[in-house]
């Protein structure tokens, strides 16, 4: 298999199923080599299991490619540095670090338990974390040593992140850490040839299917805009020694649609030039608020 991404080796997190495992195939399509991570869980987090993640490395080995599987849980300090090495050892490099292991606890705030918030919250942002830290550990000991990595990493954000989503605020606020931990470290790895971008999908996932089910179903015929695999293109290019200018930016992708998201930036302001008065404030916040762009609404508001 010769590609993109040709003799390259990539980490997929969460690859058993729906979203990584389109990531997974994708990548090995395109010639590279490719650890399948998937700690086997359900939707809830529940219940781990080896089994999704040897499935795909089957389906790559049977096409001819190079895989191995790996069931770490990425949360897992331990564990996640275990999951880089296993690259390394297996594979000999790591080029590409692709994040997207994560599962739901939905709930309305007033009702979330601390559990089902700390769950959320440790296995998308903590399991990002750890990932990173770990794959960006070795490439600046690389770079330190002379051997300059062409390093990637993907993160994976949401709609719901950039904007919010009813009913999934644990969800919501760890994948809005996770834009912009992406930001943060570009502005850090650059120096040891490390690029990090995020993408926020729109796909038919375990995970999609429970909340968007009307809107998500896969038609009769024609383009399935809803599958997994119109996401990984986007992730594979990102992989490659192509996109080594791109840093540090948050892509929306569904279907056949990508978009550049913008985020937080400042606005419109008033300086009087010493301290206000609180009677003074509410024509001034009016005002800037007149000014400024409407907010894009909150998904299910």
């Amino acid at each position: 298999m010769t590609g993109i991404v040709d003799g390259r080796v990539v980490i997929v997190t969460g690859a058993g199923r729906g979203i990584g495992r389109a990531h997974a195939l994708a990548y090995a399509a395109e010639g590279a080599a490719v650890v399948v991570n998937d700690y086997g869980v359900g939707l809830d987090g529940a219940d781990a299991s080896s089994g999704p993640a040897q499935q795909v490395v089957d389906e790559i080995r049977a096409a001819g490619g190079r895989a191995i599987a790996n069931a770490s849980d990425v949360a897992d300090w331990d564990g996640a540095q275990a999951l880089v090495r296993s690259a390394i050892d297996e594979f000999g490099r790591l080029d590409v670090l692709v994040n997207n292991a994560g599962f739901l606890r939905d709930r309305m705030l007033v009702n979330m338990s601390e559990a089902e918030w700390d769950a959320v919250t440790r296995v998308h942002l903590k399991g990002h974390f750890a990932m990173l830290r770990h794959a960006a550990a070795y490439w600046r000991d690389e770079s330190k040593a002379g051997r300059r990595p062409d390093a990637r990493v993907i993160n994976t954000s949401s709609g719901a992140g950039l904007l919010g989503s009813v009913g999934q605020g644990n969800y919501a606020a760890a994948k809005a850490g996770i834009a912009e931990m992406t930001i943060q470290a570009a502005a850090e790895m650059g120096r040891y040839g490390i690029t990090v971008n995020a993408i926020a999908p729109a796909a038919r996932t375990r995970m999609t299917e429970v909340t968007f089910a009307d809107d998500m179903a896969a038609p009769e015929g024609g383009f399935d805009a809803m599958a997994p695999e119109n996401i990984s293109p986007l992730v594979v290019w990102l992989g490659s020694t192509e996109s080594a200018d791109v840093t540090g930016r948050v892509f929306e992708v569904e279907g056949g649609k990508v978009s550049v998201a913008q985020g937080w930036r400042h606005g419109p302001q008033r300086d009087k030039g010493a301290r206000w008065a609180p009677s003074e404030l509410g024509e001034v916040v009016r005002g800037l608020l007149g000014e400024a762009r409407t907010p894009e609404p909150v998904y299910g508001a």
